[in-house]
C-alpha cells in the first residue's frame, strides 16, 4: 500500500515515515498543503496521513478540494488538536478516520489497512483470492492452503496485485511501490520480484500484459 504522508514536523514525519515503512507501507512525505495537493493531481495512492496545522495550505483546505474533485482516497486526519469541532468538521469534510497526537505507531497501521479494506470493499483483515489468501495485519500468504514465505519486497508487490485483482498493475505502478522501499532500485527488480513469486505459489499466477505491466485474474 502506498500511503502518501503530509505532516510539516520534521521529527514526526521522519519517525512515521520510518515505522510505516517498516510496517510494510510504502510512503511518501509531503511537508505542506500545497505540496501535498500537486502530489494527489499527479499521482495515486492507497490513503493519506493528514495534519491539520499545515503551511501554505490547512489540512482542513486540502481535504476540501480533495473531496470536492471527487477523489475518494481514504484519509486519516492526525494532529495534536483535540477540539470536538475539529473532529467534527475533518468528518463532515470526508475524512475516513481520525487520530489525535501522539498515536502508537501500530494503531495508526492497523487504522490505514482498515480505511484501505473499506475503499476495496474488503469486510476483514484477510484478501482472498482463489487459492491465494494473503493477511494484511500479519502479511501471512496462503497458497492452496499451505504457508509461503515472501520477502517484504515480494509481499508488497504481491499485494498490490491482489488488492488491484482482475485489473492489470503498470509496471510504473510497481516500481513506485518497491521505490519507496529501496530509492536504489534496480532496473529488473520488478521481473525478479514477479521471478520468485511465480516460483513460490504458482508459474500461471501472476499473469504478463506485455509492454503494460503484470495482473492476478479475480478466479485464480
Amino acid at each position: 500500500m502506498r500511503i502518501l504522508l503530509v505532516e510539516d514536523d520534521a521529527l514526526l514525519g521522519d519517525a512515521l515515515q520510518v515505522g510505516l515503512r517498516e510496517q510494510g507501507f510504502a510512503v511518501e512525505w509531503i511537508r505542506d498543503g500545497a505540496a501535498g495537493e500537486a502530489a494527489l493531481a499527479s499521482d495515486e495512492f492507497t490513503a493519506i496521513v493528514l495534519d491539520l496545522g499545515l503551511p501554505r495550505m490547512s489540512g482542513l483546505e486540502l481535504l476540501q478540494r480533495v473531496r470536492n474533485r471527487g477523489d475518494h482516497t481514504p484519509v486519516i486526519i492526525l494532529t495534536a488538536r483535540e477540539a470536538v469541532d475539529d473532529r467534527v468538521r475533518g468528518l463532515d469534510l470526508g475524512a475516513d478516520d481520525y487520530v489525535v497526537k501522539p498515536v502508537a505507531l501500530k494503531e495508526l497501521a492497523a487504522r490505514l489497512r482498515a480505511v484501505a479494506r473499506r475503499a476495496q470493499g474488503i469486510a476483514s483483515g484477510s484478501i482472498i483470492v482463489g487459492s491465494l489468501s494473503l493477511d494484511l495485519a500479519s502479511r501471512a500468504v496462503t497458497y492452496e492452503g499451505s504457508p509461503v514465505e515472501l520477502q517484504p519486497r515480494e509481499f508488497a508487490l504481491l499485494q498490490e496485485l491482489v488488492l488491484r485483482a482482475g485489473r492489470v498493475v503498470t509496471r510504473t505502478q510497481l516500481e513506485t511501490q518497491l521505490y519507496e522501499w529501496d530509492r536504489s532500485l534496480d532496473s529488473n527488480a520488478i521481473e525478479v520480484h514477479v521471478h520468485h513469486l511465480r516460483r513460490k505459489l504458482a508459474p500461471t499466477l501472476i499473469r504478463t500484459v506485455r509492454g503494460v505491466g503484470y495482473m492476478i485474474s479475480r478466479e485464480d
